[in-house]
């Protein structure tokens, strides 16, 4: 499990989305635990946890940043209190293959 503090990021396109980016040498880490074939987009599955709040997701490849970029819908926002450009710490693991 990786346990980490990041900033809420919103996309700026068309659709309002919020993310975190994960920590470079924990991006490198996952990267190198799920070597082989990837789900669409290159995607992760992950569970992760913000204070009580627990979801199943996945994280996705981010060129700009070289890391993976892990998406906050709004119900996680509202639920945690987590806003754009707050600092919030996550638990992330990656999810086992079904």
């Amino acid at each position: 499990m990786y346990r980490f503090e990041a900033e809420v990021w919103r996309y700026r396109g068309a659709d309002p989305w919020h993310f975190v980016t994960l920590p470079a040498e924990i991006a490198d880490d996952i990267r190198m635990r799920t070597a082989g074939p990837r789900r669409g987009f290159g995607s992760v599955r992950v569970e992760v946890a913000i204070g009580a709040t627990r979801w199943s997701t996945s994280v996705f490849p981010d060129k700009g940043s070289r890391s993976y970029v892990l998406p906050l819908k709004r119900s996680v926002r509202e639920a945690t209190g987590a806003e754009d450009g707050e600092a919030v710490t996550i638990e992330l693991q990656v999810a086992e293959a079904p």
